[in-house]
């Protein structure tokens, strides 16, 4: 089914910095009607919102919601107030995220553990559970965008529980896809995204794998807005990301820490991580 974004309503979470603010542009320069952002960052999301209304012609309307994602009454009441004044939405872009590069051990259970689960795992559901039934009765051509991540595909020190957190969103992402196709729902497309290292600040400090750069985040949004578009079940990125899942597919795990380790790179990547301060 043929998708435009044009007319659309469209919600980002994560969406005053970042890849998020980068997808809202594009939604806004695309022509979207209604744009709804989603932060916890209520200076952010104001001088975001600004920006993006002047972008915007007077036929489109910017919504921003101060949301803490990582409370599932919070998703609850802003989802029922999206749904009561815009009737729901056509898109949405499960783009926030958090990361804690520690070993596992240094990880704090509520302070680290539990919210960057939260935030990277539960809350991509819990958002899209509240819309999910509103687009299939809709029947408008719609879309599901889950930012994952090459960490849910490969192991990697200090990276454990934010590993995890992609791992999960990954078989649910693409198990909700299976889903929608078995019943027949051809109207609602759900594409997951597992990208390499970015250059936006989140992961400052990493060094990318052997061919594996760090990206530009111009790039990758444009990469994604085409396979949601498209309605592409698996946006993997760079090339690397598909290469190391055939090579951990095929050699035995000894080997493929071997590779991983002393010729990739992989396994240092996180040594000098700083994050975003």
């Amino acid at each position: 089914m043929t998708f435009n974004v044009a007319g659309s309503r469209i919600l980002i979470t994560g969406a005053a910095m970042g890849m998020g603010r980068l997808y809202a542009e594009r939604a806004v320069a695309e022509g979207a009607e209604t744009v709804i952002l989603w932060d916890i960052n209520k200076e952010a999301l104001a001088e975001t919102t600004k920006a993006l209304r002047v972008r915007a012609d007077n036929r489109q309307e910017i919504v921003p919601m101060l949301v803490d994602i990582g409370e599932r009454t919070a998703i609850e009441k802003a989802s029922a107030n999206v749904i009561a004044n815009h009737g729901g939405v056509d898109v949405i872009i499960n783009n926030a995220g958090v990361v804690r590069g520690t070993y596992f051990w240094e990880h704090e259970n509520e302070r680290d553990t539990e919210f960057i689960m939260k935030i990277n795992a539960l809350a991509p559901m819990f958002i899209t559970h509240e819309f999910l039934t509103g687009m299939m009765e809709g029947k408008r051509p719609s879309r599901i965008v889950n930012i994952a991540s090459a960490a849910g595909t490969l192991s990697n020190p200090k990276m454990s529980v934010y590993a995890s957190s992609k791992w999960a969103l990954i078989g649910w992402s693409d198990s909700v896809r299976l889903e929608l196709k078995q019943q027949h729902i051809d109207n609602v497309k759900v594409t997951t995204v597992c990208p390499s290292y970015i250059a936006t600040g989140m992961f400052e400090g990493v060094k990318g794998p052997l061919m594996t750069p760090i990206m530009q985040p111009d790039y990758v949004v444009n990469k994604v807005w085409k396979a949601m578009l498209a309605g592409k079940p698996m946006l993997m990125l760079p090339w690397t990301v598909h290469l190391s899942k055939v090579l951990k597919g095929i050699l035995p795990q000894r080997w493929f820490d071997a590779i991983a380790d002393n010729i990739f790179g992989v396994y240092n990547t996180m040594d000098k991580f700083t994050g975003r301060k």
